[in-house]
């Protein structure tokens, strides 16, 4: 290579999300043109969907999907197939209409009759309208059409991906796609085998979107940064068309996978795809690599990264241990080259947080490196995008809001910090008072008791819409056994603080912990029910535990009550490990019951009953007090 700064171009890989761009690539090449490097971005992801969700890409998968004999295709296929004209003539106007491009086609799609409905339209079924009318009524309100709309033209297009995975490619997904090749896979061999397969109409859709990007920027250095498992396949798919057109050019794979799964990282098959893998945050590693690229550095200076030994064919981990770039110094990321107004702004679930999560393009900045509590026992806190917490002043943290306002002349922000500290929140907000700046923005949070009233409407008055922060296990005695330093009366108030300054608030929570038993989980119910009907959280979430080799369960179990299952042995990812806990407990019903309660209690349903009605089998009468949480607020 050159004795010049390579050409740079990070990559969004599929699939992340459909509405706006996953914020790595656009922090890496913010950084790196700071550092003076020619730095550009694509992402893959939007890419492909809109390639393949357009009425030439539906042309060519009836093509694939008549291959089959009729006897053979699915009852969706043939659905599809018998309506194809129609898909066909609505296809591209439906993504136009999701991408914000034409808002009056919300007339037509709610009037039922323009879009082929499939089978995810019966899910409609499930909305009550106690007027026996309109069934979305009673979800979006009589004055809601355009929101009513978007979620139509959400399901016809899961519609259209349901088409896709069983007449293409049975592991696509919009989020997840190929997510089992991936995650807390010990073996390599499930990815080996699916990279080695003919390539598919997704594969070639991808391998030809890969190669015209490449064409257009000619870069000697691609990053592709991974997340989820659900995008890891297409990354090294991307890798592998890369290679195979050109070997020179220089692959690294880092991004949120790598970093909690792929720490022990040995097997060389990997580096038949990518040259150089890297850890943690980005900067330091890809200004080590840059500089051993031209020539700077011999390869045994690297920091935080991998690679395979070209003598003895072995995978090398080398961290020469330079510091981190400061949080204050990472520079103002840019989505420039990011196609802004080709997003899709989808409307799944009705989950107000959620819809949060899919809905519109936020600007996705970081208040903090870090979470600076970094004790929950359920959390990767070994690992460094937890425990090493560095901040920036507000003047900086606006300065940068400023600049990303010029660039994308959007306002929304999405802080995506772990928690974002209450100081900081409290001195950015000031700040933006003081330079009489309009925003909108939410975050994560800790129900802590520094979010007092006063603090919570000073965030509101800052352009703060909505929270969401874990409640997990609604038991003192979990909390405590969690380390999460709040109790079930104090994220009372805190929630009701924020609430009554009109901040939306969504918790997180949790079911199977370690030690938790039937009647721990019948009063976090209990608990929830209270919180719902005092009107301090309007939304929710259940999440199924899960260990993690890095978290301090995983480090220490005994600690917890419960013994883990040994990991199979492998060379490639390893995260999610599987315990023993004594009590024995049926999470899996358990849960089915508690995920039924909070949807209904989400839309002020069953707030009355009793919570035992929601479980299916018997369970304990709950030990919590009947107005616990309105007594907690006093």
């Amino acid at each position: 290579m050159s004795q010049s700064s390579p050409r740079v171009l990070s990559v969004i890989p599929p699939m992340t999300q459909l509405n706006t761009p996953y914020p790595s690539t656009a922090y890496l090449t913010g950084f790196l043109r700071s550092r003076g490097i020619d730095a550009v971005q694509e992402d893959l992801a939007l890419a492909l969907v809109l390639k393949l969700f357009s009425r030439a890409g539906l042309d060519v998968i009836r093509a694939r999907a008549e291959v089959c004999p009729e006897r053979k295709r699915s009852p969706r296929v043939n659905a599809f197939l018998a309506s194809f004209d129609r898909y066909s003539a609505t296809v591209e106007p439906v993504v136009a209409f999701l991408q914000g491009r034409d808002s009056t086609l919300a007339h037509r799609i709610c009037g039922r009759n323009f879009l082929p409905e499939g089978s995810r339209f019966e899910s409609l079924d499930v909305y009550i309208d106690p007027e026996g009318g309109d069934p979305l009524a009673w979800a979006f309100g009589m004055l809601g059409l355009e929101d009513r709309a978007r979620h139509l033209a959400t399901l016809y297009l899961n519609d259209l991906a349901d088409v896709v995975r069983e007449a293409i490619d049975p592991r696509f997904e919009f989020v997840r796609y190929a997510e089992s090749l991936a995650q807390s896979q010990a073996s390599f061999d499930p990815l080996a085998t699916a990279l080695a397969e003919p390539l598919n109409l997704i594969d070639e859709t991808l391998r030809d979107l890969t190669l015209q990007t490449i064409a257009r920027h000619a870069p000697q250095l691609v990053l592709l940064s991974v997340p989820f498992p659900g995008a890891v396949y297409a990354a090294f798919r991307i890798a592998q068309a890369i290679k195979a057109h050109d070997p020179a050019i220089v692959t690294v794979l880092g991004g949120g996978f790598v970093n909690t799964e792929l720490r022990e990282l040995a097997e060389p098959r990997v580096f038949d795809h990518f040259d150089y893998v890297t850890l943690d945050d980005g900067e330091r590693p890809l200004l080590a690599l840059l500089d051993h690229l031209r020539g700077g550095r011999s390869r045994s200076r690297l920091v935080r990264t991998f690679f395979r030994d070209e003598q003895s064919g072995a995978v090398r981990y080398v961290n020469i241990g330079e510091a981190d770039v400061a949080f204050a110094e990472v520079g103002t990321p840019t989505w420039d080259g990011l196609p802004l107004d080709r997003y899709l702004s989808v409307l799944d679930m009705l989950n107000p947080m959620h819809r949060l999560w899919s809905d519109g393009r936020w600007n996705k900045l970081t208040v903090a490196h870090g979470c600076y509590w970094k004790k929950c026992s359920f959390c990767d806190v070994s690992l460094d995008y937890i425990s090493r917490y560095d901040g920036a002043s507000a003047a900086t943290l606006v300065d940068r809001i400023d600049a990303i306002i010029e660039e994308t002349g959007q306002t929304g922000f999405h802080f995506v910090d772990e928690a974002a500290p209450p100081k900081a929140l409290k001195a950015l907000a000031q700040e933006l008072l003081a330079r009489n700046r309009a925003i909108s923005w939410w975050g994560n949070i800790r129900f802590e008791k520094s979010f007092t009233p006063e603090l919570c409407e000073l965030l509101a008055d800052s352009g703060c819409i909505a929270v969401s922060g874990g409640l997990e296990v609604a038991s003192d005695r979990l909390l405590k056994l969690m380390k999460k330093g709040v109790s079930v009366d104090q994220v009372a108030r805190v929630t009701s603080a924020f609430t009554n300054a009109g901040i939306l608030v969504h918790a997180y929570l949790m079911y199977g912990f370690p030690t938790q038993t039937v009647q721990d989980t019948v009063d976090a119910l209990e608990y929830v029910r209270q919180l719902f009907e005092a009107g301090c959280i309007q939304s929710g979430f259940f999440h199924r535990f899960a260990c993690t080799v890095h978290s301090p369960v995983g480090m220490n179990p005994e600690e917890y009550g419960v013994s883990l299952v040994p990991l199979p042995p492998g060379k490639f990812a390893r995260n999610d490990v599987k315990f023993i806990d004594p009590t024995g407990a049926d999470h899996d019903s358990l849960g089915i019951a508690l995920n039924k309660a909070l949807y209904n209690y989400m839309h002020g349903i069953g707030l009355e009953e009793d919570v035992r009605s929601w479980f299916a089998g018997r369970v304990p009468r709950t030990r919590v007090a009947r107005h616990f949480v309105a007594s907690a607020l006093g």
